[in-house]
């Protein structure tokens, strides 16, 4: 049996790849594993059977036989480390790319996710304009820093790995921010990522979700 993730039903990003199971598809399509996904809605996401398997109510999950994971960065751990392809064999290396997961989730994209919620929600409120500037500065600072590190390497170190599909995925949710042309470096590394052809599979799949739950 392939394992099971769990994805949004109707998901809130309508179909730009940015929900967190993307992140999961895409590692699962880099390994070659097929695999299942059990759509949820959000009233499903709050109830007893799910908060099981994520005890936080929120999505991805991952199911194989006896194990339930949730948080994205260990299910796609857990996925780099029993299929070859998303770590390298010799022992530092491997290290270092489990360093440059941990940063992403870490170093990137609090920030990151900061300021996207405040231009979602807090456009109407009177210190949106004060603070936006702020939020994009501290943005910069992690993106300039990044910038630095990668230099005009393809990848974070050498060849692709879990810190590089970690890092893309949180970098992509500046895509409508106008923040990655300001860093052509980390906007061509970012392209790069989208143009794998285990992300556009990834991708095409939630983007199906999305357009049948619009069709419904």
């Amino acid at each position: 049996m392939p394992p099971t993730i769990t994805a949004f039903e109707s998901s809130p990003d309508r179909g730009r790849g940015q929900a967190r199971d993307m992140r999961v598809r895409w590692a699962l399509e880099e390994v070659g594993q097929p695999y299942d996904v059990r759509l949820v809605s959000f009233e499903e996401m709050k109830q007893p059977a799910h908060r099981a398997l994520h005890p936080f109510g929120q999505i991805p999950t991952y199911e194989d036989g006896d194990l339930a994971l949730f948080e994205s960065g260990a299910i796609v751990l857990h996925i780099a480390e029993r299929h070859s392809g998303l770590l390298p064999l010799d022992a530092n290396a491997r290290s270092r790319a489990i360093a440059w997961m941990f940063a992403a989730l870490n170093t990137l994209e609090p920030p990151i996710v900061e300021l996207g919620m405040a231009m979602l929600v807090e456009r109407d409120r009177s210190w949106y304009a004060e603070r936006l500037p702020l939020l994009q500065d501290r943005v910069r600072v992690r993106l300039g820093e990044l910038s630095r590190r990668l230099g005009g390497a393809d990848w974070l170190d050498g060849t692709f790995s879990a810190g590089d599909l970690m890092m893309v995925t949180v970098l992509r949710r500046l895509n409508t921010s106008g923040l990655l042309a300001e860093f052509p470096e980390i906007a061509a590394y970012v392209a790069r990522g989208e143009a794998r052809p285990a992300f556009r599979r990834a991708f095409d799949a939630q983007l199906a979700v999305f357009t049948a739950a619009s069709r419904s």
